[in-house]
This record gives C-alpha cells, sequence and structure tokens, in this order.
C-alpha cells in the first residue's frame, strides 16, 4: 500500500455478515478481487452493467487510497443453464440455436467470443477499467475436475441420472451468505426438486451431456456453472481471497454455492473475505432481465442520443446497494444535470492547480463510507460552485475526484466558434439578443433547442460560448 497517501478508512458492507466491516487485505501489499463475468450467449443489458460500474468504483477507490489490486474475471462461455435447479436448456446451446449455427464446442466458443467483445466494448464505453485477468470458463475444465475429485475423494459429491452432484447436508452452515440456512418452500429460492437428489438444494458440480461437452472420469458434459468460478478463483487468487463481486441475483445459489463447495475442497475458511453485491435495475416496477424480455442495450440508450457516460453518472447518483428505477425522463435529467458539471468544470479553463484538501477529506469521507457516490458527487458540486476557490484548484480536485468517478472530466474538450454550425451559431445570437432584453423564457426555449444539437451554452457577464458536448 503506498504510504504517500492520507486516507480516512474504507468500510465496505459485507453481504456475508450483513454489516459495514473495516476493509483490510489478507496481503497488505495486494487486494485480490473477483468479479463474476457475463454469461456471453447475448449482449449485455444495462441491468447486468450496473454491475461492472459498482465493480469499477470499488476497484478505483481501493486503488485511489492507495492500494494495488490484482482483480479476476470470468467468462461463462458452458455450463449455464436456464434454471437455478440445473435444468433446463443449456443457455450457450440455446443461442447457438437462436443464431443457426451448428451445435459444436468451436461454435459455441466463437459465439461466446464475439459476444465477450461487445461486453468489453460497452465496458469502454462507461469508462470502466477492464480487468487485467479475464478468463473463459471453457479453458478451465481442467481446474474444474481437479476440484469436483477433491469433493469426491472428502464424500460431498454424488452421482445421479443427469450429473454429478453437491450433498448439502454434509456442510450445517450451508445458505450462510443469504443470512441462514433457508428451506426451498419459502418462496424465494429458484430451485425446483429433482426427485433423484438427496436434497431439493443439492446442486450441480458436472453435468451430463451425450450430444456435446467435455470428457471427464463421470462421462461428457459439462462442469457446473458454480465450480467454475471456483475454479478459477482458486487458480489464480488462492485458496482465500479478500473480495468477490456480483448482483444481488447471484446471492442465494451462485454465490452461495461457491463458498460451500470452495470451502469443502480446500478446508479453509473463509472462501472469501468480504462479499460485495449491486442491487437490481427495476423497468416499470419489474427487474430488467432477458428472460422478462424487458431488457435494454446500452447501444439503445446510444440511438435516443444519450451518451453512455450519462448512465454511469445515473447509477452513481443512487447508491449501489439501492434499487433504480429506469425511466427515460429520469435519465434525461441526469444527462441535464451532468452538462452542467461539464460546462462548470470547461469554464475553468487552465492551467491545472493544486488539489484542495478540505474538499479531497470530505470527498473520501464518503466514497470510503462503503461506496457513497451520491454524497461523492454532493461533494463535487460544492466544489466547482465554491468562490473562494481559485479555477486552477478547482480543476486539480475535480480531476482527483475523477480518477473514481470516471465521468471523463480530461476527457472534455472545447470547440471553437469557428467550427459550430451555421443553425446552432443563428440560434446563439437569438438567445443572446433574448437575455439583452431579458425574455427569459425566449431564452431557455432557444437553449434547449441548441442542446437538442448537441451543443451546449455557457453564460458570463459578458458573453455566451458554445461548445460540444
Amino acid at each position: 500500500m503506498n504510504s504517500n497517501k492520507t486516507n480516512s478508512q474504507i468500510v465496505l458492507y459485507n453481504t456475508l455478515t450483513r454489516k459495514k466491516e473495516k476493509f483490510f487485505p489478507i496481503d497488505p501489499k495486494e487486494v485480490r478481487m473477483y468479479t463474476c463475468g457475463p454469461t456471453v450467449n447475448n449482449y449485455a443489458h444495462i441491468g447486468n452493467l450496473r454491475a461492472y460500474v459498482f465493480a469499477d468504483i470499488l476497484q478505483k477507490t481501493l486503488e485511489y487510497s492507495g492500494y494495488k489490486i490484482k482483480r479476476v474475471m470470468n467468462i461463462t462461455d458452458i455450463g449455464i443453464m436456464s434454471s437455478d435447479a440445473d435444468s433446463g436448456e443449456d443457455k450457450m446451446t440455446a443461442a447457438l440455436s437462436r443464431e443457426g449455427k451448428e451445435l459444436s464446442l468451436k461454435n459455441m466458443r466463437q459465439l461466446a467470443e464475439f459476444y465477450t467483445e461487445k461486453f468489453k466494448e460497452d465496458l469502454s464505453k462507461l469508462n470502466i477499467k477492464i480487468p487485467d485477468y479475464i478468463y473463459f470458463a471453457s479453458d478451465y475444465v481442467k481446474e474444474d475436475v481437479e476440484l469436483l475429485k477433491k469433493l469426491e475423494e472428502k464424500g460431498y459429491a454424488y452421482k445421479i441420472g443427469d450429473g454429478i452432484y453437491f450433498d448439502i447436508s454434509k456442510m450445517p452452515d450451508y445458505g450462510i451468505l443469504r443470512g441462514g440456512k433457508i428451506t426451498w418452500d419459502e418462496g424465494h429460492i429458484r430451485i425446483v426438486e429433482n426427485p433423484e437428489k438427496k436434497n431439493p438444494a443439492d446442486f450441480a458440480l458436472w453435468k451430463f451431456n451425450s450430444k456435446i461437452g467435455f470428457s471427464s472420469p463421470w462421462g461428457q458434459g459439462f462442469p457446473g456453472w458454480h465450480i467454475e468460478c471456483s475454479a478459477i478463483g482458486i487458480k489464480f487468487l488462492g485458496e482465500q481471497f479478500d473480495i468477490h463481486t456480483g448482483g444481488i441475483d447471484l446471492i442465494p445459489t451462485h454465490h452461495t454455492n461457491e463458498i460451500v463447495q470452495s470451502e469443502s475442497a480446500t478446508g479453509k475458511k473463509p472462501f472469501v473475505r468480504f462479499w460485495l453485491h449491486s442491487e437490481f435495475i427495476d423497468i416499470g416496477g419489474v427487474k430488467m432481465a432477458k428472460s422478462e424480455g424487458n431488457f435494454l442495450k446500452l447501444s439503445d440508450l446510444i440511438e435516443k442520443n444519450l451518451k453512455p457516460i450519462t448512465y454511469r453518472f445515473w447509477l452513481l447518483m443512487g447508491h449501489y446497494r439501492t434499487k433504480l428505477n429506469f425511466n427515460w425522463e429520469a435519465l434525461v435529467g441526469a444527462e441535464t444535470a451532468l452538462k452542467r458539471l461539464q460546462g462548470l468544470y470547461l469554464a475553468l479553463g487552465e492551467p491545472v492547480g493544486k488539489i484542495d484538501q478540505e474538499y479531497q477529506k470530505k470527498f473520501k469521507e464518503h466514497i470510503n463510507n462503503d461506496l457513497d457516490t451520491p454524497r461523492a458527487l454532493v461533494i463535487l458540486w460544492d466544489v466547482l460552485k465554491d468562490k473562494n476557490i481559485s479555477n486552477i484548484n478547482k480543476k486539480a480536485t475535480v480531476l482527483d475526484f475523477d480518477k473514481v468517478l470516471g465521468l471523463g472530466f480530461a476527457d472534455l474538450k472545447e470547440i471553437s466558434e469557428v467550427s459550430i454550425p451555421k443553425e446552432v451559431a443563428r440560434l446563439a445570437a437569438l438567445r443572446q439578443a433574448a437575455r439583452e432584453s431579458k425574455n427569459f423564457q425566449l431564452s431557455d426555449s432557444l437553449r434547449q433547442k441548441i442542446n437538442s444539437l448537441g451543443y451546449e451554452v455557457k453564460d458570463s457577464p459578458e458573453d455566451q460560448k458554445i461548445s460540444k458536448i
């Protein structure tokens, strides 16, 4: 850890303990962090992407406090079933059928690589730092098999007609991540009983598939979804590591099952010290999901002339553990606020001065308090509006905050008056005349027209400046 940083203590909400805890890494020199990656059977929707904006803020907050991060992300390209009960259609084979491709491991991988690249493009558009270590699950089947063998040797695994399953009765604390042992008839654990299972909540470690799959000591098929993450996490981060992130939908089954199979295989506890989860994005009061057919892609926002960074800003206006309800009006409102911030920043001019230490301290207090981005944004506004700070120091402070917020202030550029389209210049001249005659209703109307053409007007006591949004 960089001792030159002066930090307030980072506090994170740990799903495992249901409370905020002071964060310290196992190894003071490095934070080891795992992020559950996408299932690459289709484009990611904006609800999916919230989990990666959250993980990005977490990583940048840790780096802002001087920590070195080793972050691993998996790509789920095999072994993912349509049901949490390990039944139904395999999502990747269903995607091959949807796209009219022959059923083969080669085609499955090509499909996965295509959607992985599209996913990475979405991350880049949202100013998300792509993890240095990204691994396809299909490349680590050998590690899955080795982990399964350990579980079998220790008596945790058993075979039934459709695969190899984990016997949860061997783990008294099964379900600790979701708040204790929960029975399957309570209605909120999506498990359907297979009569061959010893326990209805037993989960697949290996699923047989006679048509396509990988060879194993138990037969051809695919590793269970849960064991893929355990195997990759253990291989690259060790049998115990610091942080595991994902969406809250992963708590009841996927992350719960990761814990029990990993700790059963290694004999060590805990598998992960801090489990962090982001909330859902609802649309029309219903969780956004591909299965519901109510999802939006990042490209859908772009088609409506909304920049991806506006979506990131909208997410930061809410805490990562707060459910958000998506609607277009809210996003347009976020765009207006972000443009205002950008305008205030561009008005600061050059050069860059020194970071204001008092504001930096306030910012750290909020962002280090379980990633409180809403309050951190308030501090950003306060800096830009504070008349007691010089413009050059404001600029330095904003750029410092943006190391965490990732709103791209350093990349904002003004354009010269010469390159402004004639129609924008005409509207700007009419608006200036309206301002001088104190016709503020007309002035506001003309501003909106200018904005709709992709330009922003910034007023000063003497004149107005026009810049590209």
